[in-house]
């Protein structure tokens, strides 16, 4: 295997670590503190509403199943798909089951939900004792299995496909890294560092001794106004402080500057001379929970994260709208496809017609700044550029 190559896949594995990593304490943390998650009172509300004469029928996905055993890997939002026309209505599904249920956070593993249809209207039950065998299931010939189960509850969307995000995904503003701490050296003289080894920085450190590290900024421009709406940095890993520098007496009267020494600790990139540090924030407990926006949104893609051109499922994108325009975490947004140029060609004059937009897709917020967010790719029929339009769902 050729030097570029071991390089190449040791740099894969480092990232698919990583990623495993952050995203395991995410969910982790998620799980502990499933308790402690707000339940907002407009949620309630449907929820309450929905409980005292269940959903029409017309509003269950077309194959929803008679019964679902919540199973490890389970979310809210897909156990919502199974049952309803569309996953972001959560509150509906909960709902159905406001009695059993308490806390939408608290959905566990083991429990079966069993749907209930009468009178034209549907709701959600768990079911007690044996006779509810669930009809996603196969049936197996008896055996005794042990084993040990997480203690959380599900999620209420695939934290693993956002959890490497919450630190790397950030807008800067324009002038926020050029005064930030930065490396000057490397470990022996290496053009690239990466984990494990030694890196020297100048600038303030603020205090703070664990910090995210950062290449070149990327405008983010609104496709729109074409105003630059802030910055997008590069992540490329994580680095902490080891020990002081500072002036050190040359013996000839001049000081000479000693750097501070830090120790790279993880890398998606490796490390170079220039790289800039930003400190790493507290981690808040989020809850992630899908729900519509209070108000009417009508956005643009700006960007997709990383490299690519076009983003499909699971991916990240940037779009031009945050908390200015009222935007907050685990809004879901509807993703539409652009209408084709067409021609009428039974009319005889051949008239020229523009097809309307198709809704194809939606969108998840997970991060919100001032005058844009990220969010993930739930789901999309065709890839996701650029441009494309977005809106309440």
């Amino acid at each position: 295997m050729s030097i570029r190559n071991r390089r190449c896949t040791r740099s894969v594995l480092r990232l698919a670590a990583a990623c495993a990593a952050v995203a395991a304490l995410q969910g982790s943390a998620m799980a502990q503190a499933a308790g402690q998650l707000p339940v907002l009172p407009q949620w309630r509300a449907t929820a309450q509403h929905v409980a005292q004469a269940g959903i029409p029928l017309s509003e269950l996905a077309a194959n929803a199943p008679d019964s679902h055993v919540v199973q490890r890997g389970d979310t809210l939002w897909g156990i919502s798909g199974l049952f309803l026309k569309s996953p972001w209505r959560w509150p509906e599904l909960w709902g159905m089951n406001l009695d059993q249920i308490r806390n939408p956070h608290l959905i566990y593993p083991g429990q079966i939900l069993v749907l209930e249809k009468k009178d034209g209207r549907a709701s959600l039950r768990v079911a007690k004792g044996l006779g509810q065998e669930p009809t996603n299931t196969v049936r197996l010939s008896p055996r005794v299995r042990g084993e040990v189960l997480d203690n959380g509850a599900i999620a209420s969307i695939p934290l693993n496909s956002i959890g490497p995000f919450l630190n790397e995904a950030v807008v800067f503003d324009a002038n926020t890294l050029a005064s930030a701490p930065r490396i000057v050296a490397t470990q022996e003289g290496r053009v690239l560092v990466s984990r494990g080894e030694t890196a020297y920085v100048r600038g303030d450190l603020h205090g703070a001794t664990d910090f995210r590290l950062f290449r070149e900024l990327k405008p983010l421009v609104d496709p729109e106004t074409r105003q630059v709406l802030g910055f997008e940095g590069r992540y490329v890993g994580t680095a902490v402080f080891v020990r002081s520098g500072g002036i050190e007496d040359a013996g000839n009267g001049k000081g000479v500057v000693v750097p501070d020494t830090f120790r790279i600790t993880s890398t998606t990139l490796e490390a170079g001379v220039g790289d800039r540090l930003s400190p790493v924030p507290q981690q808040e407990l989020v809850a992630y929970v899908p729900h519509a926006p209070a108000g009417k949104v009508e956005c643009r893609i700006v960007s997709v994260y990383g490299d690519g051109l076009n983003a499909g499922q699971n991916q990240v994108v940037s779009i031009n709208r945050g908390k200015q325009d009222g935007l907050e975490r685990g809004n879901v947004l509807a993703l539409w496809r652009a209408g084709a140029q067409a021609v009428d060609t039974t009319d005889g004059q051949k008239t020229k017609m523009h097809l309307p937009d198709e809704r194809h897709g939606l969108l998840f917020v997970f991060r919100v700044f001032d005058r844009v967010s990220y969010a993930l790719i739930l789901n999309v029929q065709e890839p996701v550029s650029a441009g494309d339009r977005c809106t309440s769902p």
